[in-house]
């Protein structure tokens, strides 16, 4: 069994993936955003305090 696809249909797995590298390099963005300022330093500090605390290694 062969599956036929139209031929409109054939740049469509083109515009999912412009659109997933859009929305990657968004999240990114915010990202890099959110932990370059004061809150992610502290949140970085606090996860890592923490992961160390779960290790007993602090």
């Amino acid at each position: 069994m062969t599956i036929s696809t139209r031929p409109d249909e054939r740049g469509i797995t083109t515009a999912e993936y412009a659109v997933g590298t859009a929305a990657g390099a968004g999240l990114a963005g915010l990202l890099y955003k959110l932990l370059s300022g004061g809150f992610g330093d502290q949140l970085l500090k606090t996860l890592f305090d923490h992961v160390l605390g779960l290790l007993g290694i602090k």
